[in-house]
C-alpha cells in the first residue's frame, strides 16, 4: 500500500514538473520574449550611460555655458562672474564651473546678434537704475531651465545685496563679516536621529521609485501572464484535455510555479542588464552612477553612500526580497483563482482591475511614505498583504517601522498565502472547466462552503 501511494505521489511529483517545465518554455521560448529583453536590455544600458550616448552624438555635459556680461555701471562684472561660479560648483561639486563668463563691451542692440551666433549663450545687460541698485536683463535664445535660472537668479541678488552695501560706506573689516557664511551646527533631541537621515526623505521620493519599479511591473505582468495562459487553454478546449490527465491541484501549482519561477528569472535578467550598464559606464570613464541624477540629488546619494546609513541594507535587503517573493506568489495565486472564473481574457481583464489598483496605490504609498512619518494608517498598511512588499522596506529604510513590524508583514502574507491555496482550489477545481459566467459567483461560494 505505501509503495502505491509513494508510486502515486512520484507519478503527481513529474506531472507537476512536465506542467511546470512546458509552461515555463512556453514564456521563455518565444520570440517576443527575446525581443522584449533586447529593447529592455538597450534601455536600461542606454539609461545609465545617457551621459556618453549624447557625448557621442554631439552633445556634450562637460561643455561650459558661455554668459556675456553687459556691464554698464563698471562695477559689477566681477562680482556677478564671482557669485555665478561659485553657486555653479557649489550646486554641481564639480572642479570646474559649468560657465565661461566673459566680459563684453558691445551695446544693449548688439546682444541680440551675440545670441543668434551663439544658440546655447546667454547674455547678461547690467543697466544703472535711479530708484534701484541697478537692473538686469538677461537674453536666451529659449527657456531656462527652472533650477539653472534660480542660481543665476540668485547670483544676481547677491551682487545687488553687496553693491549696495558698498555704496552704504561700509568698512572692509564690515564687509568681510557680512560675507563670511555661517556654519550651522545641527542639534537632536531624539538621540536616533542622524544629519544623512534628513535626506532620506527625497531619496524615497526620486530614487527608491525607480528601485521598485521592477517589482511593481514584474507583479502586474505576473497577474496578466498567468490570466492570459490560462484563458487560453479554456478558449481552445485543452483544457479538458489536461485536467482529464492531471488533478486540477497539479495544474493550478504548475501555473503557479511556473509564473514565478519566470519573473525571478525576468528579475535577474534586468539586474544583469544594469550590472552591465553600470560596468559600460566605468569601462568608458562617465564616472560614478550618481552624476546620472545630477545636482542636489546626487550629492545626497553620494553622501549617503559614504555613511553608516547605507550598513541598513544589509539587513533590509533580505527581508524585502523574502516579502517580494511571498508577495508574488500571492499575486500568482490570486491570478490564477480569478482567471479559472473567467471564459474569456475580456472577462479576466476586468477581474484584475482592483488588483491593478491595489499595487498602484502600493506603489504611490512608498512613493509617499516620508510624508505620513509618524501616522498610525501607515504603519497599519504596511502590514497589508499584496502591498507590504513595496511599502515596509520604505519605511523601514525611513525608520518608521522596525524589524518586528516587517516580520508581522511577512507573517501576514504568509498566512494569506495559505487561505489562498485552501479555498483557492475549492474556487479553481469548480472554476477550471466552467464555461459560463452565469451563477459563478454562487458556484464559487458553494465550493468555499463544501
Amino acid at each position: 500500500m505505501k509503495f502505491l501511494f509513494r508510486k502515486w505521489v512520484n507519478h503527481l511529483k513529474n506531472k507537476l514538473k512536465y506542467l511546470t517545465t512546458v509552461s515555463l518554455k512556453r514564456k521563455i521560448q518565444t520570440k517576443w520574449f527575446v525581443i522584449a529583453n533586447i529593447v529592455l536590455a538597450i534601455i536600461i544600458i542606454g539609461i545609465l550611460n545617457i551621459d556618453s550616448i549624447i557625448a557621442f552624438f554631439g552633445g556634450d555635459f562637460d561643455k561650459q555655458t558661455k554668459i556675456y556680461i553687459i556691464d554698464e555701471t563698471n562695477e559689477t562684472f566681477d562680482l556677478l562672474k564671482e557669485q555665478i561660479n561659485v553657486n555653479s560648483l557649489n550646486y554641481s561639486e564639480e572642479e570646474e564651473s559649468a560657465y565661461d563668463i566673459v566680459q563684453s563691451d558691445q551695446s544693449k542692440e548688439q546682444a541680440l546678434s551675440i545670441i543668434e551666433e551663439e544658440k546655447d549663450a546667454y547674455v547678461f545687460i547690467i543697466e544703472p537704475d535711479a530708484t534701484d541698485v541697478f537692473r538686469v536683463t538677461l537674453v536666451s535664445d529659449g527657456y531656462i531651465d527652472a533650477i539653472e535660472f534660480q542660481l543665476l537668479s540668485m547670483a544676481v541678488n547677491n551682487v545687488k545685496t553687496m553693491v549696495a552695501i558698498q555704496q552704504s560706506n561700509i568698512s572692509q573689516e564690515e564687509l568681510n563679516r557680512l560675507y563670511d557664511p555661517i556654519e550651522i551646527q545641527r542639534m537632536y533631541l531624539d538621540e536616533g536621529k542622524k544629519t544623512e537621515d534628513e535626506n532620506m526623505d527625497m531619496i524615497m521620493t526620486t530614487v527608491f521609485p525607480v528601485v521598485i519599479l521592477p517589482f511593481f511591473m514584474l507583479t502586474l505582468f505576473l497577474v496578466q501572464m498567468i490570466g492570459a495562459e490560462v484563458n487560453d487553454e479554456k478558449t481552445t478546449r485543452g483544457m479538458e484535455i489536461i485536467i482529464s490527465n492531471v488533478p486540477p491541484k497539479v495544474h493550478f501549482f504548475s501555473k503557479v510555479i511556473a509564473g514565478n519561477l519566470f519573473v525571478i528569472f525576468q528579475g535577474i535578467l534586468l539586474i544583469m542588464y544594469a550590472a552591465i550598464g553600470v560596468a559600460a559606464r566605468h569601462f568608458l570613464g562617465s564616472g560614478s552612477i550618481t552624476n546620472i541624477l545630477g545636482g542636489e540629488i546626487g550629492n545626497i546619494v553620494s553622501n549617503i553612500m559614504g555613511t553608516d546609513a547605507l550598513n541598513k541594507l544589509i539587513y533590509i535587503i533580505p527581508f524585502a526580497l523574502i516579502l517580494m517573493l511571498l508577495t508574488f506568489i500571492a499575486y500568482s495565486l490570486l491570478a490564477g483563482i480569478l482567471a479559472s472564473m473567467t471564459t474569456n481574457t475580456e472577462d479576466f481583464q476586468q477581474l484584475q482591475t482592483p488588483i491593478m489598483v491595489i499595487s498602484l496605490v502600493g506603489y504611490y504609498l512608498a512613493m509617499m511614505a516620508g510624508v505620513f512619518d509618524g501616522a498610525l494608517f501607515i504603519r497599519i498598511l504596511s502590514y497589508v498583504p499584496f502591498i507590504s512588499a513595496i511599502l515596509s522596506p520604505s519605511l523601514l529604510v525611513l525608520g518608521q517601522i522596525s524589524i518586528i513590524d516587517i516580520l508581522i508583514s511577512i507573517g501576514l502574507t504568509i498566512g494569506t498565502n495559505f487561505l489562498l491555496i485552501k479555498y483557492g482550489l475549492k474556487i479553481y477545481k469548480v472554476g477550471i472547466l466552467n464555461y459560463s459566467s452565469k451563477d459563478l459567483w454562487k458556484k464559487m461560494f458553494k465550493a468555499i462552503r463544501n
